[in-house]
């Protein structure tokens, strides 16, 4: 995609709203962006807008002064993110940061509530997203805490394909060993040797630029029968 209203008209919800809609959703987004390393938006902050990734790769993640990091999902290009946040009305409880240059759709505040007062197509598409939403985070703490890091490496892969969350995912993923290693937390030599096991399997193969997925299906499955 290559800007911000490209972003909207080929959302879930943007292609379900009227054209009078789509145009006050348009005129309360603008966009930004972000380089390597940057954050997108911070814990603690007052959340003022929904994000969309235009192009790019962000990391979801909570940064403690202590020093520890949790990671907590990735968003790739066509998610949408923050929107439990801005109905809840407190400051933002987690970071996110963009782990290669991007470029992010903020919706301000105003807008995304005109929509969800005006648009029933859109408060269908939110409930949609939350379910989908609670579903993943549950799916990652069953992950954390029950899967060896082989297998959650699969997982995160395979959670990039959701298809309300990440609309917009190709089997040709972009994505490099460092990055990946950012979504797992863990060290990008320790992700080379999940995805070699991974390509091994016959599940992805690694090329040029990033990884291919082979097996969708059996990579959202790996590891449940070892």
């Amino acid at each position: 995609m290559k800007n911000a209203e490209e972003l909207l008209r080929s959302s879930l919800w943007g292609k379900a709203l009227s054209e009078e809609e789509l145009q006050r959703a348009l005129a309360g987004t603008i966009e930004r962006s972000f380089a390597p390393g940057a954050f997108i938006c911070m814990k603690g902050e007052p959340v003022k807008h929904w994000m969309g990734v235009i192009n790019g790769l962000g990391k979801m993640a909570s940064h403690w002064t202590c020093g520890k990091t949790t990671s907590l999902t990735g968003i790739g290009n066509g998610g949408w993110f923050g929107e439990g946040s801005l109905l809840k009305e407190e400051p933002r409880r987690y970071d996110v940061m963009a782990i290669r240059e991007s470029r992010i759709a903020f919706m301000n505040r105003a807008t995304f509530l005109w929509l969800l007062d005006h648009s029933i197509a859109f408060n269908r598409y939110m409930i949609t997203q939350l379910n989908e939403r609670l579903g993943q985070f549950i799916g990652m703490m069953e992950n954390e805490r029950m899967l060896d890091i082989d297998t959650r490496i699969a997982r995160i892969l395979g959670a990039l394909f959701n298809p309300v969350l990440y609309p917009n995912t190709q089997q040709f993923l972009q994505i490099s060993q460092e990055e990946l290693g950012y979504l797992a937390g863990i060290s990008r030599q320790r992700a080379n040797q999940g995805i070699k096991i991974l390509e091994e399997t016959g599940l992805v193969r690694c090329e040029y630029g990033g990884i291919h997925v082979v097996d969708l299906a059996g990579l959202q499955c790996f590891g449940t029968a070892r």
